[in-house]
């Protein structure tokens, strides 16, 4: 049996569906499908914000950081998992492997904070709608943003460097078309108490913490909307929170799906894992352009707008 310990460095193989990987040249094309969809719609949203005045608003602000944590969660996985189906190359290198990983659990934890941020968004909107303008202010989006992207660093950065005092002198084969924490710690002959005891905190003081807040701000929105006398208006409040409670099932139950799998299902088939993880991954950045779409008037009014200009320009 190989031994890998970090003086060596191991190189790790990436998994594609096990049992069929004699289809994985098919199964790429709804793969590329969804890529595709993903990058192209959270990059169109992205452009509509940013250049449509009219949606220069806290609501739409945070609609674009969510964008942009999409497609870097798609980015961060795109390489290794076609480059699997396309070509069979499963191997990673250690520090590949570590930087990837970082970056994939660095844009969900960016998610889960950004979908808090939105929903406080929606509850100072309802709940306080004069003062909406001066508590959530560009300054204070920024500030909301630089936070963001500052607790996700900060807790992942000794999640990595923690897998780097591993010894790895069992099977190198991942689990996954990518390096995903639970899986490579697994793969250690080390003792990996302190790595499972800082990942679960990790995920429970990021998604845990914000799913529990996300939820909170959800009782005391009902709580203003029950206070407002018109049934129009009550129907008017509560559909602005649609797409948001859409978008947090999207992400977070595929989420605590794989997060349960890893630590608890270790008799479940091979594949239940890799396809919660594909879900996991893919679904929340394909969905959430369609979602927002669909059911917010404003980005639709700009898609037209931005349609008929092109349409003029032709």
């Amino acid at each position: 049996m190989p031994s890998f310990h970090n003086s060596t460095l191991p190189t790790f193989l990436l998994t594609g569906i096990p049992g069929l990987e004699w289809a994985h040249t098919w199964i790429s094309i709804p793969f590329c499908c969804l890529y595709l969809t993903a990058l192209s719609g959270n990059t169109l949203i992205l452009f509509i914000v940013l250049t449509e005045p009219s949606l220069h608003q806290p609501m739409y602000y945070f609609l674009s950081m969510l964008s942009t944590t999409d497609i870097g969660l798609c980015i961060s996985t795109l390489v290794t998992v076609l480059g699997i189906f396309w070509v069979n190359a499963r191997e990673i290198s250690f520090n590949a492997c570590l930087s990837q990983m970082f970056f994939i659990h660095l844009f969900t934890f960016m998610e889960s904070s950004v979908l808090l941020a939105m929903a406080f968004d929606r509850f100072v909107a309802i709940s306080n709608p004069l003062r909406y303008a001066t508590i959530l202010t560009h300054t204070r989006i920024g500030q909301i943003g630089l936070a963001v992207i500052t607790r996700g660093t900060v807790i992942l950065t000794p999640l990595v460097l923690l897998l780097k005092r591993l010894s790895f002198c069992h099977s190198h084969e991942l689990h996954h078309s990518y390096c995903f924490h639970p899986d490579v710690m697994k793969l250690s002959c080390s003792d990996t108490k302190i790595n499972s005891v800082f990942g679960l905190t990790a995920i429970i003081s990021t998604a845990g913490v914000d799913s529990v807040f996300i939820l909170l701000s959800y009782v005391l929105i009902i709580r203003s909307v029950l206070n407002i006398a018109s049934p129009e208006e009550r129907k008017k409040a509560f559909s602005t929170c649609i797409s948001h409670v859409t978008a947090v099932a999207i992400f977070y139950i595929p989420l605590i799906s794989l997060s349960f799998i890893h630590r608890f299902g270790k008799h479940a088939p091979s594949y239940v894992p890799t396809l919660i993880a594909n879900v996991y991954l893919l679904i929340p950045p394909v969905m959430n352009p369609i979602i927002y779409s669909v059911k917010t008037k404003p980005i639709q009014k700009a898609m037209l707008k931005l349609l008929c200009f092109k349409g003029t320009h032709l």
